[in-house]
């Protein structure tokens, strides 16, 4: 794949900015965010919960909303400016994807958004304008949990990767940091990580049935952090909630673990990748079947890390995308099913 700049586009994305998963006991849920992982609790407005990390300014990285099913609400990435909201609605227009403006208050917290239903499936939020609330970084006395301190990335299950690198890469402007092929030749493009922020990604790809959310990764200061969630989890008898870790990736050189909320939703605890700050920086390549790829030590990825994922709200919300089969085979030959 190589060093290679993508097209400059006529927008600028920043970041991931916020991710709203739908849960089906919100009191419930707010306990294991709130209680147990330390969020801090912004708002509430009807059936959805806004939450902030302990780094955040911006008025949510996470919604919490009541529904009948769990899954995956939006994902929400921040622009330069309201001007990219103009470019980014042309695009979707000249792409014939579903779009709508999201008018300002209709998400508590943020000015107008441009929310369309992607080529893979996926409904995504784009906006600028934002409420600033104060920051939690130097009150330090009211730290709690884990001390998740903002939003990193989503990983995404497509049964394309190629297409979703078509999308996030070559038409958004997304920067490769590593990606994963498979064993055949010529090999193919199994999973790919990409990102606007200069950290390993803002969002990883994968093969799997989908489209569906994998997961949402939350950022920790250092690795103690991640036993200390451990321990948190499992002295408040949460630790069947641990699905996978602690332990250290390979692809991007990150700290671990992996939980379930009690919806089933997967979030990851995330900390000690690397900064990619050259634009001539070169992407690193694994090997599907590399057992360090995706664990450089620890236990190995259980069946569930590849079975189980989100379901993918519709574009007018009332239902839940389907899933369609993958291209290749979902997991290393090494996983079973």
């Amino acid at each position: 794949m190589g060093a290679s700049t993508p097209p400059t586009p006529a927008f600028t994305i920043l970041k991931t900015g916020h991710v709203e998963i739908r849960v089906t006991d919100l009191e419930r849920a707010c306990a294991f965010y709130d209680g147990l992982l330390g969020f801090v609790e912004t708002e509430r407005d009807g059936n959805r919960v806004y939450f902030r990390c302990l780094e955040d300014w911006e008025h949510h990285s996470l919604i919490l909303t009541q529904s009948d099913a769990p899954g995956l609400g939006h994902i929400a990435y921040r622009v330069a400016s309201e001007s990219d909201l103009e470019a980014l609605h042309r695009l979707a227009t000249e792409r014939g994807l579903s779009a709508r403006w999201v008018e300002p208050g209709e998400e508590r917290g943020q000015g107008r958004a441009l929310r369309i239903q992607d080529p893979l499936g996926f409904p995504v939020e784009f906006y600028h304008a934002v409420e600033r609330v104060p920051r939690m970084l130097q009150r330090f006395h009211e730290y709690r949990g884990p001390h998740v301190m903002r939003v990193d990335h989503v990983n995404l299950q497509v049964p394309d990767v190629d297409a979703g690198t078509a999308w996030y890469r070559d038409t958004l402007g997304f920067h490769c940091s590593e990606y994963t092929e498979t064993e055949e030749t010529p090999p193919r493009l199994w999973a790919i990580w990409l990102h606007r922020k200069q950290n390993v990604h803002d969002v990883a790809l994968m093969t799997g049935p989908g489209p569906r959310l994998h997961h949402v990764g939350f950022w920790l200061p250092e690795s103690a952090n991640v036993l200390r969630a451990a321990d948190i989890l499992s002295a408040a008898g949460y630790e069947a909630s641990i699905e996978r870790g602690p332990g250290r990736h390979g692809i991007s050189n990150a700290m671990f673990l992996y939980l379930r909320d009690p919806d089933g939703n997967r979030v990851e605890l995330y900390t000690c990748d690397y900064l990619i700050a050259d634009p001539d920086f070169e992407p690193i390549r694994w090997r599907l079947n590399d057992p360090k790829r995706q664990t450089y030590w620890g236990h190995a990825a259980p069946a569930s890390w590849f079975n189980d994922a989100a379901l993918v709200a519709t574009f007018d919300g009332d239902g839940y995308m389907p899933i369609q089969s993958p291209q290749m085979a979902d997991r290393p030959s090494y996983v079973g099913h």
